[in-house]
């Protein structure tokens, strides 16, 4: 299995930067990580912006049912500034399919779009 691209790298990582609570509640390092164009649909098929999900984050309004934790993470590199990252998500019993699109940046890596899916367990999870 060959090393992950540094994009790759890169997108991962701010993925597990936006799992933690710490950087879930501070503006300051949400900024670090989300794009200015940031855009996402959560689970309920919602539309959200960046100034949207910072402020529920800070907030606690949130939609987040709790503590996130994260499985079957994997990135690939789709052109010299675009990854595409997918993932998924468990809390207090909910589970989403997560699907992101990270942009390199002058500053870095940021988060340019999100969509999470909400699905049960069962055979067809697996793939």
């Amino acid at each position: 299995m060959s090393e992950p691209s540094p994009g790759v790298a890169a997108a991962v990582e701010g993925e597990l930067r936006l799992l933690d609570p710490l950087v879930r509640a501070s503006t300051e390092l949400l900024v670090q990580v989300l794009h200015p164009d940031f855009r996402e649909v959560d689970t309920t098929g919602r539309r959200w912006d960046r100034d949207m999900v910072i402020t529920s984050l800070i907030t606690g309004t949130a939609q987040c049912p709790g503590q996130l934790t994260a499985s079957r993470m994997h990135g690939i590199q789709l052109a010299d500034e675009l990854v595409h990252v997918t993932f998924d998500t468990e809390a207090k019993g909910i589970r989403a399919h997560r699907s992101s699109l990270w942009r390199r940046t002058g500053t870095g890596w940021l988060l340019y779009y999100h969509q999470a899916t909400p699905f049960i367990t069962g055979p067809a999870t697996d793939a």
